[in-house]
């Protein structure tokens, strides 16, 4: 039981990572994240590329619900999206956890 607690935790630190970066890029440029890769400069590309690594779950939950409300697709694809959403943020989540960690170990 205790190992579903912290597979839920880290879930959910994974996807209000996820969440934060995706309103934050919203906030800069006025625009929701998506998936697409602006190729024009390395810098460009490599933030990007992390951009849609860390925020995919928002990205995915947001395109979700979006296409649940607006073009009333059927039920079994939100639950779809949602689980490769949980399942990604169990992912990214361990990241974040492993980074807040050894961060905290340096103070």
């Amino acid at each position: 039981m205790s190992e579903l607690f912290i597979a839920a935790y880290i879930g959910c630190s994974g996807f209000v990572a996820a969440g934060i970066l995706g309103s934050f890029y919203q906030l800069v440029t006025g625009e929701p994240p998506k998936f697409a890769l602006q190729l024009e400069t390395w810098l460009k590309g490599m933030s990007s590329l992390l951009m849609c690594i860390f925020a995919g779950p928002f990205i995915i939950m947001r395109n979700a619900i979006r296409g649940r409300r607006i073009e009333q697709r059927p039920i079994g694809w939100l639950v779809a999206s949602s689980t490769i959403a949980g399942m990604w943020s169990i992912c990214s989540g361990l990241v974040v956890m492993q980074f807040a960690l050894g961060f905290a170990q340096q103070f």
